[in-house]
């Protein structure tokens, strides 16, 4: 079992030097929020927001809305300064104790998925946070074996293996309709509509 205390701790190590150390591929994240549906006038809700690594592909989409939460106090500090007009509201927090004062059209776990202890009662918070028609990804910017491999080394203590998209997918058909399910050797992702 995950210890969130520890998680919080790593994460806020990790802060400063986040967006130095970040490898992405602007190809994968438009093929990741395209499947899950972030488009013009959505509300969206950003989970595990980390620096706010996102919000620029968001605001590029003309979202209507962004919401974003992290659990741990420097990457949220961090992503809330990169648009201090209040373009973002941005949480620290646990995403299923938290109180937002609206539904989402869109939910986004990006490259984080991990680092939630328990699938099942995560997935069940997120779809009662959705709109009817709204929808839910979980995604990585890599393969499931990638990423893995990845958290075995400094984040072995603070993340578990990711499971795999069969098992997760039965889960979000207990929520709502699956509507994509990718894996191979450039991203994971899957996507629920409410």
């Amino acid at each position: 079992m995950l210890n969130q205390k520890a998680v919080i701790s790593f994460f806020d190590r990790l802060a400063p030097h986040w967006d130095a150390d970040m490898i992405r591929s602007d190809e994968i994240i438009d093929t990741i929020l395209n499947n899950a549906g972030v488009t013009a006038g959505k509300h969206v809700l950003d989970v595990a927001c980390g620096t706010g690594v996102l919000f620029p592909d968001y605001f590029s989409r003309n979202v209507a809305s962004l919401t974003a939460i992290d659990i741990s106090p420097e990457m949220a500090k961090i992503a809330q300064s990169k648009y201090p007009e209040n373009q973002v509201k941005v949480f620290c927090g646990d995403v299923e104790t938290a109180v937002f004062d609206r539904n989402f059209d869109c939910i986004v776990v990006y490259n984080a998925f991990p680092h939630f202890p328990e699938p099942v009662r995560l997935i069940r918070r997120l779809a009662s946070l959705l709109n009817p028609g709204g929808t839910l990804t979980v995604a990585h910017g890599m393969s499931r074996a990638a990423i893995d491999d990845h958290h075995r080394g400094a984040a072995s203590e603070v993340s578990q293996g990711l499971i795999h998209e069969d098992a997760l997918a039965a889960i979000f058909r207990q929520h709502m309709t699956l509507t994509t399910k990718v894996s191979n050797d450039r991203m994971y992702q899957l996507v629920g509509q409410k």
